[in-house]
């Protein structure tokens, strides 16, 4: 009896509602977004709860990605606006301006959650991209931001044009006729877009590359790439952000060709002191000539040096008319042995010693070579190495580096020889425990 009672006093007040019609009307329209709220949330359930056990399967483990960027999230908040877009029929005593303008509104949310979906499938689109080989080599990220501008773009016009009930044509027709201002607000963007096209497609440009342009502070690697930049981490953890259109209109340094060969150059000279360069003696000769990497070389300029000077008849009894090994020659041909018979030497690519310009610090031979790693605390250790011995073994061919007097050095000189000899004897009974 209770519930008979209540469910006649219920339709008694119900009845009484079409006395008062605006009345009747709001709590229709409680009653439909109530309804539309409870409907997005069961739906938004069901479909995650079936997405997850979809993505359990290997072969749509993709589905995962599309969880993670909140595709099916936005694709569930679709479900109460378009409940109140074709519920509003239902609702008693609502006029057809109201049921119109309500209708509008609800589908402009739901464009609104479409957009948005769009947006969060080509951020999932990109995530599985992120996971193949291409994307090494070839970065796509600056293509989905272009996409998502588009879109937002065109979904506001559509979304301001479903509002002011006026078609979308009527609203792109105005932005042509301010294309001029879009250029000029956007002016970076296309200039952005067209470079990272060019840096795309002639391959100039790579995630992992490292890449050195000194007019912005760039040494280091690249760990991303958009629409408008591309961010540089330097050795020492800084980041720098390169606006996309500098790369094309300002030169830079790509280390990727090094990397790929498989080999690092060495390129540094030593400074011999010009004052120690002479001809070698005979005792000289033939201690040289037991030094293992110089076996073959002295035996064969032993033997080029003397038919030679046998050429040359009487003439080669004067000093100036005979060809003699000299000891800088000779070191020179000892370093160059001694690379390509170092381990660490790459041997398929250019291996020389050479003697540049003479200099005021100096007679320069430059060591030119290619190590057989890339890295870089690996090929700052064979390079140390390398001078380390190279430094050591020159006063075996009677050679010294060039090294401008220091401070000590002008003081030694204004003091006599004994006094010399005198200090260096002080220092080193002073240094001795």
């Amino acid at each position: 009896m209770d519930i008979q009672l209540f469910w006649q006093n219920a339709l008694d007040l119900w009845g009484t509602l079409d006395q008062h019609p605006l009345l009747h009307a709001g709590l229709g329209l409680a009653v439909l977004l109530l309804a539309a709220l409870v409907l997005g949330r069961v739906a938004r359930f069901m479909i995650l709860h079936a997405v997850r056990l979809l993505s359990r399967q290997p072969a749509l483990h993709w589905l995962n990605d599309l969880l993670h960027n909140k595709v099916f999230q936005r694709l569930a908040q679709m479900v109460p606006s378009l409940v109140v877009q074709f519920g509003l029929k239902l609702v008693p005593e609502l006029s057809a301006t109201s049921q119109h303008f309500l209708g509008n509104v609800a589908l402009a949310f739901t464009i609104l959650f479409l957009v948005l979906a769009i947006s969060a499938l080509l951020d999932a689109l990109l995530d599985i991209y992120a996971r193949t080989e291409h994307a090494r080599t070839r970065s796509i990220k600056g293509y989905v931001q272009l996409a998502k501008m588009v879109l937002f773009v065109f979904g506001a016009i559509i979304i301001v044009a479903t509002l002011i009930d006026r078609s979308p044509l009527l609203l792109l027709s105005g932005l042509g006729a301010m294309s001029a201002v879009i250029l000029l607000v956007y002016k970076d963007t296309l200039l952005s877009f067209v470079a990272s096209v060019q840096l795309t497609s002639n391959d100039m440009l790579r995630v992992g590359d490292w890449i050195e342009m000194p007019q912005v502070g760039a040494d280091g690697d690249v760990v991303d790439i958009t629409l408008h930049t591309v961010k540089v981490q330097n050795f020492d953890k800084t980041i720098v952000s390169i606006p996309t259109w500098r790369l094309m209109s300002e030169s830079f340094k790509n280390w990727r060709g090094m990397q790929q060969a498989g080999g690092r150059r060495i390129k540094r000279s030593l400074f011999i002191d010009a004052g120690g360069v002479r001809f070698l003696t005979d005792e000289e000769e033939q201690r040289l000539g037991k030094v293992r990497l110089l076996t073959d070389y002295m035996t064969r300029k032993r033997s080029e040096l003397q038919a030679w000077n046998e050429a040359q008849g009487p003439v080669a009894a004067l000093s100036a008319n005979r060809r003699r090994m000299t000891n800088i020659g000779t070191f020179r041909a000892y370093a160059l042995a001694y690379l390509k018979s170092h381990p660490d030497i790459q041997p398929n690519m250019t291996c020389m010693v050479r003697q540049m310009q003479t200099t005021a610090q100096g007679v320069p031979l430059e060591i030119y070579c290619f190590t057989r790693t890339t890295a870089w605390a690996d090929y700052e250790r064979i390079q140390g190495d390398i001078f380390d011995y190279l430094l050591a073994v020159m006063p075996e061919f009677g050679l010294g580096l060039y090294q401008q007097p220091s401070g000590s050095d002008l003081r030694a000189g204004l003091l006599p020889a004994g006094a010399v000899h005198e200090q260096r004897a002080l220092s080193t009974e002073s240094a001795e425990p």
